[in-house]
């Protein structure tokens, strides 16, 4: 694969300070490659990327960006054998237009923070590139803004609340699983409090709501505080637990008389930020599932056209 090599150009000490200048050249290159931006390239998600896209076929890593570990070769940083020669920056913009210049097919994957993502993606609409998002806690309002510019610019985006092949099964099962059972409830464990219901579970009991099957009917209208959270109106219930040291994990229990099944993830301890759950029958690590997601890159860049939500209608 083609490696890009980008430099920095500072001016000697005696001349009036100014930002330094960037820029990137394809050694080898290819005009079919698309060029892939990492947004968040010095986060541990963000290095996994780094090797994924540089182990698939057709993709080139054209910037890594990050405001850690500035100037830094992200090859170095991701303990790869040989230094990839693209150094970590700040600027996003700058990079960006590096690659716009070149009329070149590039996608931003960006694993920042949800305060900054509308913006990151407003940038790479203007320059003309399809953004692909994994930044959990997301807001609902901010997909919408990100729904409504996408729709506007026609240009594609994919929001993606979760990278684990695994929990997507686990969804898409439970879906299967709720048009025969009467009654569910989701147990969940996270190491701490912050926001839950966890956006998983909020995603599973959304998915299997407004199906025309109302759940727990037996209880429907207890103010019980120990019966867990209803999201949604078809009376879904969710039970967080916060226990420090243990894995997150999300299991979703149905019934009927002599029928109790479950469904539940087998937690790891996996590292790179992606979200714990693995099914049994799945065991991908970060990477892995990373290489996956960047193996569809090419016909994301080619088909959508507006915002999809969710990697199981990407895959």
């Amino acid at each position: 694969m083609a490696a890009v090599n980008c430099h920095f150009f500072q001016l000697s000490r005696h001349l009036k300070p100014s930002r330094p200048s960037f820029s990137c050249s394809a050694s080898q290159p290819s005009q079919n490659n698309i060029k892939v931006i990492i947004n968040g390239a010095a986060k541990e998600i963000g290095r996994a990327a780094v090797v994924a896209v540089t182990k698939a076929r057709g993709m080139e890593l054209a910037g890594a960006v990050d405001n850690h570990f500035v100037g830094e070769d992200i090859g170095l940083l991701c303990d790869m054998e040989e230094p990839l020669e693209i150094p970590v920056v700040s600027d996003l913009t700058m990079v960006l237009g590096s690659i716009s210049q070149g009329k070149e097919v590039g996608v931003v994957i960006d694993f920042t923070d949800p305060s900054t993502v509308y913006e990151n993606v407003k940038q790479a609409t203007a320059f003309g590139m399809k953004s692909v998002v994994y930044v959990p806690r997301i807001k609902p309002e901010t997909v919408s803004a990100l729904s409504a510019l996408c729709d506007k610019a026609t240009m594609g985006c994919l929001v993606a609340p979760t990278l684990s092949i695994g929990s997507i099964l686990l969804q898409q099962a439970v879906i299967m699983a709720s048009f025969h059972y009467n009654n569910v409830e989701l147990v969940e464990s996270r190491p701490n409090a912050a926001d839950l219901p966890s956006p998983e579970a909020i995603q599973i009991a959304n998915n299997i709501s407004n199906l025309g099957q109302i759940y727990n009917r037996e209880d429907s209208s207890t103010d019980v505080q120990a019966r867990g959270q209803v999201i949604g109106e078809d009376g879904v219930r969710v039970h967080s637990m916060v226990l420090p040291g243990l894995p997150s994990s999300t299991q979703v229990y149905f019934s009927s008389p002599g029928d109790v099944p479950n469904a539940r993830p087998t937690p790891s301890n996996q590292k790179g930020g992606t979200p714990q759950g693995n099914m049994e029958t799945s065991k991908n690590s970060p990477s892995i599932n990373l290489l996956l997601l960047s193996n569809h890159l090419p016909l994301f860049s080619l088909v959508f056209q507006n915002l999809v939500y969710g990697l199981e209608k990407f895959l």
